[in-house]
């Protein structure tokens, strides 16, 4: 499975729609400008900044609720009298991080005195709520699964104290070899055990052994009254739209650690994360009751 060319004639036209490579929306400090209309869709977006040494970046403001996220590097968040200062992380693969919520129709300027990545997962916004900063003692860390299902999730907005209008944002580390979001599982309906949520799928993957380039694979498939049909590989910078359907698994290829971050949104306003699983394979959940949380995990410090 080569990676010198990975937009071959073959690709299915879904796979071109949903998928979208490293470097394909990058502009100036952008290396990533998702927006809902690239998207296809009305709520969800995610952009990541490559700040450079000393160099501010203004991020104007608009109908858009999100957060300021560090990958790698910590920054300042200028929004009026208000500064804000973000301590970061060295990356993805040692840490969670501190960050800030930024509300609709606010203004901010970023600028990291060491450069860094940052990444503003964002949603359209339907009310307005305050400019916050969160520490890291706030992220909501745990395990998921067990045996080869095993991994870490780090909820940013979903489930913890920051309040948002339509966002929710958590990251999943998957160790090489492992399957994460699985089973499959889907939210494009609105009923009492499901919620209506586009979902942004941003990729990371750590170098193996001689910095060898790892890669992952994603499947989604049709739901009830929705057809798509993705099965792709996919390196790091690389990210998957998720407007419906199953999804799931992703798949780290052994010796390479995954890391994704999700962006969540949709039109209901209570903030919540719910979903249903494909019924032929929600049953593997209970195998988790006997097997062991694989021992990689977890792969960063977690809060109790």
């Amino acid at each position: 499975m080569g990676h010198t060319d990975r937009t071959a004639p073959s690709e299915t036209s879904d796979q071109s729609r949903y998928v979208i490579r490293a470097g394909e929306l990058a502009h100036d400090s952008y290396e990533l400008d998702l927006t809902p209309e690239r998207a296809g869709w009305e709520w969800s977006s995610l952009r990541v900044v490559a700040l450079a040494p000393g160099k501010p970046l203004t991020v104007p403001g608009g109908e858009h609720e999100y957060l300021v996220l560090p990958l790698s590097g910590g920054c300042t968040v200028q929004a009026g009298s208000e500064r804000l200062e973000v301590a970061g992380r060295e990356s993805v693969f040692t840490d969670i991080t501190d960050y800030v919520y930024v509300p609709r129709h606010t203004e901010v300027t970023l600028i990291s005195a060491d450069g860094a990545r940052i990444a503003l997962p964002g949603s359209k916004a339907t009310t307005d709520k305050p400019l916050r900063y969160c520490p890291r003692s706030e992220v909501g860390t745990g395990l998921r699964g067990a045996g080869p299902s095993s991994r870490q999730v780090n909820n940013y907005a979903l489930g913890n104290d920051v309040e948002t209008s339509h966002l929710l944002a958590c990251e999943v580390l998957t160790p090489g070899g492992n399957w994460s979001s699985y089973p499959p599982h889907k939210h494009d309906e609105h009923t009492e055990v499901e919620r209506v949520l586009e979902e942004i799928y941003y990729y990371q993957v750590r170098a193996g052994e001689g910095d060898a380039e790892g890669f992952a694979l994603q499947r989604i498939y049709p739901s009830p009254g929705h057809d798509i049909d993705v099965c792709t590989e996919v390196r790091g910078g690389d990210v998957v739209v998720m407007p419906y359907g199953y999804h799931g698994p992703s798949v780290a290829a052994p010796g390479y650690d995954l890391y994704y971050l999700n962006v969540m949104a949709g039109p209901a306003e209570d903030s919540v994360w719910l979903m249903t699983d494909d019924p032929h394979h929600t049953w593997v959940r209970q195998t988790w009751e006997g097997q062991e949380v694989d021992p990689r995990l977890p792969m960063t410090p977690m809060n109790d």
